[in-house]
């Protein structure tokens, strides 16, 4: 899999979702639900960020090929369970949904520490 390439799709995904954000839902969302949102994009811009880096210290060595993988695949089970389940409570307004956020959580600090483990490893 192309991590990197999939890292520069969500943060195009990310800049897309912010201006709609900021300009498209201005006045339909309520002060709640638009901070609500905004973490969502907040936190897939960073842990995309992240996708699109990882990579790159498996090409120059510091990281095996497998590691990197599983900190991107874990990355990205975090954007979609963190921020998807973000913006479905501030779309939605049906609070169950955030019990969805503390897997997302998990995902993004098992991706660290997996990162942490491998570069220190090297």
């Amino acid at each position: 899999m192309n991590w990197s390439g999939g890292g520069a799709i969500f943060l195009c995904l990310s800049v897309i979702l912010g201006a709609f954000g900021a300009h498209g839902l201005r006045g339909r969302l309520d002060a709640y639900s638009m901070e609500i949102y905004q973490k969502a994009v907040f936190y897939q811009i960073v842990h995309s960020l992240g996708m699109l880096v990882i990579p790159l210290f498996a090409k120059v060595g510091m990281l095996t090929e497998p590691e990197s993988a599983r900190a991107c695949g874990l990355l990205l089970t975090g954007i979609m369970l963190f921020s998807g389940s973000l913006y479905a409570l501030a779309f939605t307004g049906v609070k169950t949904l955030g019990a969805i956020t503390p897997l997302g959580g998990l995902a993004f600090i098992a991706a660290w520490a997996v990162l942490t483990y491998g570069l220190f490893r090297h």
